[in-house]
């Protein structure tokens, strides 16, 4: 029978990675969503992985402890939903996924589990005249513990850079959160000065953060609004916030708004907001105007969708069409394959969304933002290093989990009728199923003032690709709205 106090350890450093892995999977499940959760788990991951090594006194404790700390993650949040949780998949967005979700999160968990078994082991085996010295091989060793450390500590230095907005001398600028129900949102208020009218912005994908797009081409609204910029649950500066799949539904994301709404409210001293909504964020807005109306000077839905089945069924025969007239035969016989959508995750919109940009290009000269979209905005201070990664990962478990749930919204039959005035924007560029569907719901919409507009030049991110155009309109909206006494 094997020595009781070897067993013991060994017991000892099995039990503590994989405990460590529970823990992690209840208080991060998705990986580390701020700086502080970050440095958090490398220091414990560090200190588990510490005394197990020199529980177990032996190098293997480099391999055996991250396989049971990973063993015990993947088991227990099993439960949640999204690509960068889900089973690895053999695809472009497989692969993002993967370095977006177990990548980043191996960093703060498995590389210091390594680093410091490795260490652990080393420190327990120092001094013992049974140990096999090998010196060509234990100066490899120490020379990649010693690289991989240097790693860890780069890691985490990178991830501890705060994020910043400039400051208004006389105005506003802040980063900061908003609580609604259980949960903490980012959003960023910029504002040259405090009194003027308060406007919110809602992003568009589930989970997607605009914090740099609005930095960098919607400055300009600044002289003439607060603007307040909502990072939905799930996206860079709201990554912690993103809620248990079964309970990320509409109408989550409407409560949000309607309580970003009302600290906006409290926080300046206005009876009403400025509600901007774009793409997909558009249907939480116009829902969120719709019960509460009360709350919102005027409503502006750019990219506005009306239907997300009958929009996706018409982008999904435009893209076959463009497939087959461009010579892209394998993505015809693809889409035709799979048959008309809606599907049930993100992975089967796949060859719809990754080709989007290209079946309806058109000629960006002069346009604010290029086609990189969003990720071309990553580059602010707004954001620190994590939740620039965040901000991509957010798209992925956000759309996926969202998105499907959203697909019996039809604002045709769901919302006739608006009790704030209203103004629906466009590129003249945007995919041509959304324009069919927003002029149906346009036409029939009741509300006390409407109007379309179309910006010449630009597609479904007009807002960015024509700043300046977007913000002469908002400019008009205010004016038209205080002469009306809104």
């Amino acid at each position: 029978m094997g020595n009781p106090s070897i067993l013991a350890r060994l017991v000892a450093a099995g039990l503590l990675p994989v405990l460590w892995g529970v823990l992690v999977s209840w208080w991060t499940p998705r990986g580390p969503g701020t700086g502080t959760e970050a440095l958090v788990s490398i220091a414990v991951s560090l200190t588990v992985g510490l005394a197990a090594g020199w529980l177990t006194r032996s190098r293997w404790a480099m391999l055996a402890v991250p396989v049971l700390f990973v063993a015990a993650v993947e088991v227990v949040r099993m439960r949640l939903r999204g690509p960068t949780v889900d089973a690895p998949h053999l695809s472009g967005f497989g692969f993002i996924a993967l370095l977006l979700g177990r990548g980043l999160h191996g960093l703060f968990t498995m590389l210091p589990l390594l680093v410091g078994a490795a260490y652990g082991a080393a420190v327990a085996r120092r001094g013992d005249p049974s140990a096999v010295r090998r010196p060509v091989w234990q100066w490899a060793g120490r020379i990649t513990t010693g690289l991989l450390a240097v790693v860890l500590v780069l890691v985490g230095v990178a991830v501890a850079l705060p994020a910043r907005t400039e400051p208004i001398p006389g105005g506003v600028a802040e980063l900061t959160t908003v609580r609604s129900g259980d949960r903490d949102l980012g959003l960023m208020v910029r504002g040259a000065r405090p009194d003027v009218p308060v406007l919110l912005f809602v992003p568009g994908a589930p989970g997607s953060s605009e914090i740099g797009s609005v930095r960098r081409h919607l400055a300009g609204l600044e002289q003439h609004f607060v603007v307040a910029t909502l990072e939905r649950r799930g996206a860079a500066k709201s990554w912690a916030a993103f809620a248990p799949s079964s309970t990320f539904t509409l109408d989550s994301e409407v409560a949000d708004v309607l309580a970003v709404t009302e600290h906006l409210r409290q926080r300046f001293t206005r009876e009403k907001v400025y509600l901007v909504a774009h793409s997909g964020g558009s249907i939480v807005g116009v829902t969120a105007v719709q019960r509460r109306p009360e709350l919102f000077a005027a409503y502006v839905g750019v990219g506005q969708a009306v239907s997300l089945d009958d929009a996706d069924r018409s982008q999904y025969a435009d893209t076959i069409a463009w497939a087959r007239r461009t010579g892209r035969a394998d993505l015809a016989d693809q889409l035709t394959d799979l048959g008309p959508p809606p599907y049930p995750d993100m992975y089967t919109y796949e060859p719809l969304l990754a080709n989007e940009a290209g079946a309806f290009d058109f000629d960006r000269t002069g346009a604010g933002e290029g086609r990189g979209g969003a990720v071309e905005n990553l580059d602010v201070p707004e954001y620190t290093l994590l939740e620039k990664v965040h901000a991509l990962s957010g798209i992925f478990d956000g759309w996926d989990v969202l998105y499907p749930r959203m697909q019996d919204v039809d604002l045709r039959t769901q919302v006739r009728e608006l009790a704030v005035p209203v103004w629906l924007v466009d590129g003249a560029h945007e995919v041509p199923g959304r324009l069919t569907l927003l002029a149906q719901w346009h036409a029939q919409l009741r509300a006390p003032r409407k109007e379309r507009v179309v910006l010449e030049g630009a597609g479904h991110r007009s807002l960015f690709e024509r700043p300046t155009e977007f913000t002469a309109l908002l400019t008009r909206v205010l004016g038209e709205t205080r002469s009306a006494g809104v």
